[in-house]
């Protein structure tokens, strides 16, 4: 299991619609107008993860089936080899084989087009900087400003990774198992599987909640401490002039003993978000294994049924831990990425003017006219 932790919280409709923004921002360098290219690469991905998921979903059926073949061919082993069952076997490999393929040529296919887009993202916002104005940048630290970019073009990679290729997907896999459950046996699978994975989802994003100000303090204790680190050592002649290494230190360690106590919080909260977690999974698959067991004994189901059910709930369950994880970094992924377009949404306070042609510079003199000083008046 995983944890769970730092987001603003999803009941609140304007952090919800902030974070649709953000994503929307995303958007235009995913699917950049008039490259033919890229949008046929993102294409190609999300067909390839159509197929995969189809191939994931179809593993358990081809293992039932070879199960059930090589039970009624047990009478006769000699006949084995000849049978149905082996070529069963065969196509249990095939779609697991598939699976794992397509994946690899969905990620194959869609790193150019990632890779470009955060090129694209960090090449703006280096640029926005750049065109800001010197008030601006007197009124920030250097250490905290770069730490926004880098976090920024961080969350935007692990955004396109996992909202993209593992949320999306597992929310799809596991509508395809609860429909088989229904269709293939009835309606009490059904309502176990969407009431453990629901209750599972509910549980985690509660619990998430609940650590979000853990991590929101990790992340500003980190960057105050990263902040103060870099200003320190910037200005590494005026702290020997002075003598103030030990207040130097003593600030950086201090910065440093609240990121350590909300880490050591985050580490406790882990193992009753794990526990939870564990015990929901743990039941619903006891459960559906019981019913399945019970459906054998009284003739309705296959050996091939019941090994099929236990496929299906395993494969669902492993994905399922890593969503704690997932979600919290897509989370803190989105608050980067905020602070990172709330930097491009800087305006600059010195704009060319429209049409305004580039520079050339020939022959001349320097010459001061109507020169003027201005400065904060706040300093």
């Amino acid at each position: 299991m995983r944890a769970a932790g730092r987001a603003a919280p999803t009941s609140d409709p304007a952090a919800d619609a902030s974070d649709l923004r953000v994503i929307g921002r995303v958007a235009p360098h995913l699917w950049p107008p008039g490259d033919r290219e890229a949008r046929a690469r993102v294409v190609a991905a999300l067909a390839f993860l159509l197929l995969a998921k189809f191939a994931t979903v179809a593993t358990p059926v081809a293992f039932k089936y070879a199960v059930d073949g090589l039970n009624d061919a047990a009478a006769d082993p000699r006949a084995v080899l000849l049978s149905l069952p082996v070529w069963l076997v065969l196509a249990y490999g095939a779609a697991r084989l598939a699976s794992v393929g397509f994946n690899q040529l969905r990620d194959a296919v869609f790193a150019r087009v990632g890779q470009r887009a955060l090129r694209s993202l960090a090449l703006s916002t280096f640029r926005h900087v750049h065109a800001l104005s010197l008030r601006y940048h007197l009124g920030r630290k250097t250490g905290g400003l770069s730490r926004i970019i880098e976090r920024g073009v961080k969350g935007v990679d692990f955004l396109l990774r996992f909202l993209l290729f593992s949320i999306g997907p597992l929310a799809l896999e596991l509508a395809m198992v609860a429909v088989i459950f229904l269709v293939v046996f009835d309606l009490r699978y059904f309502a176990v599987i969407v009431l453990t994975i629901g209750l599972y989802v509910w549980f985690t994003f509660k619990v998430t909640e609940w650590r979000v100000k853990i991590r929101e303090k990790m992340n500003a204790e980190d960057t105050d401490a990263n902040q103060k680190a870099v200003d320190s050592l910037l200005n590494f002649e005026t702290v020997k002039y002075f003598g103030a290494e030990r207040r130097e230190a003593d600030r950086y360690d201090r910065a440093m003993a609240g990121y350590e106590a909300a880490a050591v919080r985050t580490a406790t909260s882990l193992a009753g978000l794990n526990a939870g977690q564990a015990l929901i999974i743990t039941a619903g698959l006891v459960a559906v294994m019981a019913m399945a067991a019970q459906g054998v004994l009284q003739g309705r189901l296959t050996v091939g049924d019941f090994v099929m059910v236990n496929a299906y709930m395993i494969q669902i369950t492993l994905p399922l831990n890593f969503l704690g994880t997932v979600y919290r970094e897509i989370r803190q992924a989105l608050v980067d990425m905020r602070a990172m377009f709330g930097l491009l949404d800087q305006p600059p306070e010195v704009r060319d003017a429209p049409g305004a042609a580039p520079l050339r510079v020939g022959a001349g003199a320097v010459r001061f006219e109507h020169v003027d000083f201005g400065y904060d008046a706040d300093r």
